[in-house]
């Protein structure tokens, strides 16, 4: 008898030791789609992998998929990193995100630089904050309010700004509906300049200098094509206030801006805990800047004759 014991308490140690050692040894795969390469984005990506590897070291890997602006692209890699059974899946920008939402519904989709979950998915969120299916994660929506009177306080004796963005991105429809409202009680005159690609940008940019400040949304297509615009509003002495710091880099005057990287992280924080806590995707709320920061662009100030505030703070 006390042989069998022996036996049944070597048997359950040994057991402890290889589930410690399997549980030692778990790696992740985690899929990476990004709609296209800017600075914003880009921050974005390297804040989510930061976190992951930071905490997990080489037991996480990534697979990762650049769509270079094209939602058909977004449709493949999204199927190809599904093919690949990854562990979770990291959706930076609508476009990215839909595809994932529509290739899988059983791997989590964290979702990171999308503005509204609700217009982009066409959904309500639940009374907590939850999208209630696979998909959950971060927005970069900074305070339309408080951009709006940004452009109050730059450009007090202005009449007109022109409200620039593409048709086909939810998040810059939505951005360009609230800030409208807030610009109209300001009592501003405002004009929409949509267009369709970046084919058309140009245009439409141009034709969009007949108003006396623009005002451009976190919009992806403006984002990848910062200098097609300024070469364009800057010779026509028109300013920019642009959404994000990204673009405000490279066509605008100043912006209310969040840190991209930062809700990155967020999003890697929101990844490791279903990954290693198992929390579930369906209930985790949609989660937000702590903080948004004024900022301009020195040398396009300089050009266009503009006098910040001291408490902007310039772009690096």
């Amino acid at each position: 008898m006390k042989k069998l014991i022996s036996l049944a308490l070597a048997l359950v140690l040994a057991l402890g030791v290889c589930a410690c050692a399997s549980a030692e040894e778990k790696t992740y795969k985690v899929g990476i789609l990004q709609l296209v390469q800017h600075p914003a984005l880009d921050q974005a990506t390297q804040g989510f992998k930061d976190a992951l590897t930071e905490k997990l070291g080489d037991k996480v890997t990534f697979e990762e998929g650049n769509a270079s602006g094209d939602s058909n692209n977004c449709a493949q890699i999204a199927g190809q990193l599904v093919s690949s059974q990854v562990d979770l899946i990291m959706a930076n920008a609508t476009p990215a995100m839909l595809a994932c939402a529509t290739a899988t519904a059983t791997i989590p989709v964290l979702a990171t630089s999308i503005t509204n979950y609700e217009s982009a998915m066409e959904i309500e969120l639940t009374p907590e904050g939850a999208t209630g299916l696979n998909v959950s994660g971060t927005s970069d929506l900074a305070p339309l309010d408080g951009q709006a009177a940004m452009i109050k306080e730059l450009f007090p004796e202005a009449k007109t700004v022109g409200l620039i963005y593409c048709n086909a991105e939810p998040n810059s429809i939505f951005q360009i509906k609230t800030i409208e409202g807030y610009l109209a009680e300001l009592g501003y005159e405002c004009k929409r300049y949509g267009f369709n690609d970046s084919n058309d940008l140009a245009s439409v940019v141009q034709t969009a200098t007949e108003c006396d400040v623009l005002y451009i949304p976190t919009d992806n297509t403006a984002a990848g094509n910062t200098e097609a615009i300024a070469n364009i509003v800057l010779p026509a002495k028109v300013p920019v206030v642009a959404g994000e710091e990204g673009i405000c880099s490279g066509c605008g005057v100043a912006t209310l801006t969040i840190s991209y990287y930062d809700i990155g992280r967020k999003t890697g924080e929101m990844a490791l805990d279903i990954l290693l806590n198992g929390a579930d995707i369906t209930a985790m709320p949609i989660a937000y800047a702590p903080q948004f920061t004024k900022k301009y662009n020195a040398v396009n100030a300089q050009e266009l004759g503009i006098t910040v505030p001291e408490d902007y703070q310039p772009i690096e």
